[in-house]
């Protein structure tokens, strides 16, 4: 069977610096894999180059065994929420819409399916009744979930996710990991970026250790050797992150 996201002998340099080293990675349709590692370790890098982003020094990254020009509009992606222009005028409906532009194109009006998935979308992060709110209106928790329902509007088999988590109440991030594990078991591949190493390993059926390469990948009971963790941040022995994972 074809992996759903392909990567093999990655490497990326940014700014004359090289960010990623020798990256293999394979995620399955239907796992939920958590892409875990400390700040600079090169996760986003890693997230945008499968996105086709970010262009390699060396290497290939294959989604659905295609490269990513092919196959782009079978991947939703969720950014980082700064990275979009809260301010523009435009509701809810409209941003999660916008979503199908890889879809419908930058100069073709949107039409019936392009309406019902971009409804299903919303209504899968429970939006449906702020549809005509603007976005500049939305807390912090709303916006999170409209850029996932942009995102699964294309109804993606491959969903990559930026530090959904970060800045949401606990309810929006329950709601949000549900939907997350939901979508896996639906046989989409789920590949997110965290900094919540806890809950990672009690929803994400899959981590992957990185940085700048790629440390071990496992099962949450495969990665409870100390080393790994403390070769992928850098942390001394009898650190206190090591004791608050449970791992030894």
């Amino acid at each position: 069977m074809t992996a759903a996201v392909s990567v093999r002998g990655l490497n990326v340099a940014l700014g004359g610096r090289l960010v990623l080293r020798d990256v293999e990675l394979t995620v399955e349709s239907g796992d939920f894999m958590g892409l875990i590692g400390p700040n600079g370790a090169g996760k986003t890098t890693l997230l945008r180059s499968v996105l086709g982003l970010v262009r390699p020094a060396s290497g290939t990254v294959e989604v659905e065994g295609a490269p990513i020009a092919r196959v782009r509009q079978r991947v939703g992606y969720v950014p980082q929420r700064h990275e979009f222009a809260w301010d523009f005028p435009i509701d809810v409906a409209d941003a999660v819409l916008s979503g199908r532009v890889r879809r419908v194109g930058w100069l073709r009006r949107a039409g019936v399916d392009d309406y019902r998935a971009a409804g299903a979308a919303l209504a899968r992060v429970g939006m449906t009744e702020l549809a005509d709110r603007p976005v500049g209106q939305l807390s912090g928790g709303q916006r999170q979930r409209v850029l996932v329902a942009r995102a699964l509007a294309l109804r993606p088999s491959v969903l990559l996710l930026d530090e959904p988590f970060t800045g949401l109440d606990m309810p929006t991030q329950e709601l949000l990991t549900d939907l997350f594990a939901e979508l896996s078991r639906e046989g989409r591949a789920v590949l997110m970026t965290t900094h919540d190493l806890a809950a990672a390993l009690h929803t994400c059926g899959r981590l992957c250790l990185v940085n700048r390469t790629v440390v071990a990948t496992g099962t949450p009971a495969e990665l409870r050797d100390a080393e790994l963790w403390r070769t992928a941040f850098g942390i001394r022995a009898g650190s206190p992150l090591l004791a608050a994972l449970g791992v030894n």
